[in-house]
């Protein structure tokens, strides 16, 4: 199973560029079958870039979590702090190996029952 991740373009560049290989979710997927992420770089670029396979997901105390992931964050740690504030879980799906699309797509060119992307994820179907 799939999922589409709407991401910021500026930490879609650090995950191509293999700086970033954790993804930082407040919340995260139900379905325990997701294996595999379609990234959608959001707006102002608003494209589906390319994917990547779920080596795995660890659920932690934030404190925690920067301490197993800051060596490839590709965020700051007042950044990390800030969005996990007040939290007393957090999530890091960390990245196997990301393949960008030969060429970059519209949602609709992409999949055109989506309409919309979305606010944190969308579960595709085959």
């Amino acid at each position: 199973m799939k999922v589409l991740l709407s991401i910021k373009p500026e930490f879609v560049e650090e995950i191509m560029e293999g700086r970033k290989k954790f993804e930082y979710r407040k919340n995260i997927f139900k379905r325990p079958d997701v294996s595999s992420v379609v990234v959608y770089a959001t707006k102002p670029y608003g494209k589906v870039v390319g994917e990547f396979e779920i080596e795995r997901i660890i659920k932690e105390k934030p404190n925690k979590l920067w301490e197993l992931t800051q060596d490839f964050s590709g965020i700051t740690q007042k950044f990390f702090d800030e969005y996990f504030k007040d939290r007393k879980t957090g999530f890091a799906i960390q990245i196997r190996k990301f393949i960008e699309y030969d060429e970059p797509m519209d949602l609709k060119n992409y999949d055109n029952r989506i309409k919309t992307a979305p606010q944190s994820f969308l579960y595709l179907e085959g």
